[in-house]
């Protein structure tokens, strides 16, 4: 088995796209320099080498391509290419004009270990404006065989090739050439409805101004519309500046995520690598029903090349950037956008309730602390969007027998700094004869019933309150707390009659409030009392604090970091990933990397070794699959936020309340050293 720190372990395949410097009309010194990258892209653990169109040559030769000398030199050329990478490990991918029957083809010639797997035509000759191709090349349509002598080897030709590995699971790749992705359907669309998980384009592409960003938009769109890989490879320095100038632009999207792009215009020979996820994009196609129907109704058969790859046994890291918070973006841009949308999909969804009830009031219970906080300001804005008076919004604090000042002077600067109806109840002398009714001694037995008689006094006053007052109970319970279990059944983090938070993770709230603060959606009283309670320590308030140490109780100390649990709920709701893989990917966002370099914003002050790592996965995996169930399958109606996923029995997730979790932790326990 290959070493846990091993990226071809958990389902990932490095790729190098290559743009050498071109020797125009020499196919001798193109080979050399095409094998000189593939050894550095095999040595870097590469599984796959993608090179540009026409690449033994140059794209721009035009007329030469009719030359007998220049496709003679051309077929010797493959062949030594063939010869010489026959003791690297990567599939390469590379450019040739050859010749079959009465014509010439624009060529992709897939190799591997000396073997020549298969040859792919060009399917789509552009012949517009600058392009001439028609003059020179025949259409794959045109090919009169579907197999080719090449490097001494039969080969099968059409553009009905996909090539699997093997030995890695998912890896399957598919190559279509330049124009081909122009097309109203492409090749490659066909090639993933066939299993394709790697999607590939070798390419001349002359750059004229803007044509960058209609490729950028072209490749991301089809990795979004495959659930693929798109890996591009423009032709750079030494083609033909005749007419045309050349970019040599190299870039690679994982289902319309962007795994990175090579400068352009560059002076040198360039390599961009990447480490894609195909069991990520395998999951999703088995997730997406759409896809499994497109590929039944797609009419042509392919054939499917096989060969092993052997992927590296020694130890890869992932070089791939791992984002420590899934749920919130790093691009300030898009983060603004995510915390924007966030926002009013709240407020929309409370808006409606309120309308189809016919209600005008809403009652929230507000402990100062994160998530009450977000529901209350969002049932401020709502009220401001309906027009009605803010003080329309019932805020009740309830201290019980651990509130703390802070947190309770926190609640209050919040609820006269939005102009809410503030009150205060304090729940002690009932929880009291609560606790003496069940034959409780009280404090200093500190137990879950200590707790939950807190609890539940608090929501059956905000219930009875809103029968009271003519309300709707606006419910603060978040998703991590859902996820975990870590909420009383039928009390106010769980149960209410709307609840706007109901699929928001902790670490997203954190950032939807410091969103609040940065883009002034309240007053500067209200801005100050949202960074108090930023900075608080995230506890449930039910039991006072240690009477030696002061501790207070503290929710993290109990169920993990959420920002760690958080990463975990991510990879496990939204992608479905084995527990070992998930543990790898927290390692390489939240661990020491080799050499003792760091993740960005990891130090060794907020990093988690692999140990830890494991410690609170099983946390998760024990509370998420056996014991929390039976509480997310009774939650109140809230709007799904995050294409990350929701909890909800009506939507997202659908779950047996009484499954075990032993799978996951058997795999956690024997994957993961």
């Amino acid at each position: 088995m290959l070493p846990f720190h091993s990226l071809y372990r958990h389902g990932f395949v490095r790729a190098a796209l290559c743009a050498p410097v071109l020797a125009l009309a020499h196919p001798r010194a193109n080979a050399e320099a095409t094998i000189a990258m593939a050894r550095e892209a095999a040595g870097d653990g590469a599984g796959l080498v993608l090179f540009p169109e026409m690449g033994l040559c140059g794209y721009s030769t035009e007329d030469l391509l009719l030359q007998a000398a220049m496709l003679d030199a051309v077929e010797a050329a493959v062949a030594r290419v063939a010869e010489a990478t026959a003791d690297l490990r990567p599939l390469i991918m590379l450019g040739a004009p050859l010749r079959l029957g009465h014509s010439v083809f624009n060529c992709a010639v897939v190799l591997h270990r000396g073997r020549v797997l298969g040859v792919v035509p060009k399917s789509f000759l552009p012949n517009y404006r600058e392009f001439y191709e028609k003059r020179q090349i025949a259409p794959a349509a045109a090919a009169p065989a579907r197999e080719i002598r090449l490097a001494g080897q039969t080969a099968p030709f059409g553009t009905d090739l996909i090539f699997a590995a093997s030995d890695v699971a998912d890896f399957i790749a598919h190559v279509e050439i330049c124009e081909d992705l122009w097309a109203p359907v492409p090749p490659s669309i066909a090639g993933a409805l066939a299993g394709a998980t790697v999607l590939c384009n070798m390419s001349g592409s002359p750059i004229t101004v803007a044509k960058g960003e209609d490729r950028r938009v072209l490749c991301d769109a089809q990795s979004r519309r495959a659930i693929a890989a798109y890996l591009y490879t423009a032709a750079g320095q030494g083609e033909s500046t005749t007419d045309l100038a050349w970019d040599g632009h190299l870039q690679a999207f994982e289902y319309g995520e962007e795994l990175g792009q090579s400068s352009r215009f560059a002076d040198g020979p360039q390599m961009l690598s990447v480490d894609i996820d195909v069991e990520r994009l395998a999951q999703e196609r088995r997730r997406v029903g759409t896809f499994r129907d497109g590929a039944m109704a797609a009419p042509a058969a392919f054939r499917t090349v096989e060969f092993t790859l052997d992927p590296p046994a020694e130890e890869l890291p992932l070089r791939r950037l791992i984002p420590r918070f899934p749920y919130v973006p790093d691009a300030p841009a898009r983060l603004d956008q995510d915390c924007f949308e966030t926002w009013n999909i709240q407020v929309a969804g409370l808006l409606t309730r309120l309308r189809a009830t016919g209600l005008q009031k809403l009652v929230i219970g507000v402990s100062g602390g994160l998530d009450s906080t977000q529901a209350l300001i969002v049932a401020a804005r709502t009220m401001d969007r309906l027009g009605l008076p803010r003080h329309n919004i019932i805020g009740v604090t309830m201290p019980g027998f651990a509130t703390s000042e802070g947190t309770k002077s926190s609640a209050w600067a919040l609820m006269r700094g939005l102009g809410v109806d503030a009150r205060e109840v304090d729940i002690r002398p009932l929880c009291t004869q609560m606790l003496s009714d069940l034959g409780h001694p009280g404090p200093p037995v500190y137990d879950v019933t200590f707790e939950n008689v807190q609890a539940g006094l608090r929501t059956d006053y905000l219930f009875r309150l809103a029968n009271h007052s003519g309300g709707l109970v606006v419910g603060t319970g978040d998703l991590s707390e859902a996820a975990l279990g870590w909420c009383t059944y039928g009390v106010g983090d769980h149960m209410s009659h709307y609840n706007v938070n109901a699929s928001l993770p902790k670490t997203l709230i954190q950032h939807m409030i410091r969103w609040a603060i940065a883009t002034a959606q309240y007053d500067a009283a209200v801005g100050a009392a949202l960074e108090k309670i930023l900075a608080t320590e995230i506890s449930p308030e039910l039991v006072p604090p240690d009477a030696v140490t002061g501790a207070v109780q503290s929710t993290q100390a109990v169920i993990g970091p959420y920002e760690l649990q958080d990463f975990h709920l991510f990879y496990t709701l939204r992608w479905g990933f084995r527990p070992s893989k998930v543990a790898f990917l927290a390692l390489s966002a939240w661990g020491e990397r080799e050499r003792g370099e760091w993740p960005p914003g990891v130090t060794e002050q907020n990093a988690y070794a692999l140990p830890e790592i494991k410690k609170w996965l099983a946390v998760f995996l024990r509370r998420f699959f056996a014991t929390s169930q039976f509480k997310r399958s009774a939650v109140p109606n809230g709007p799904k936020i995050s294409s990350g996923g929701s909890l909800s029995p009506r939507g997202d997730w659908r779950a047996p309340s009484d499954s075990l979790a032993d799978a996951w932790l058997e795999e956690l326990a024997k994957a993961v050293p």
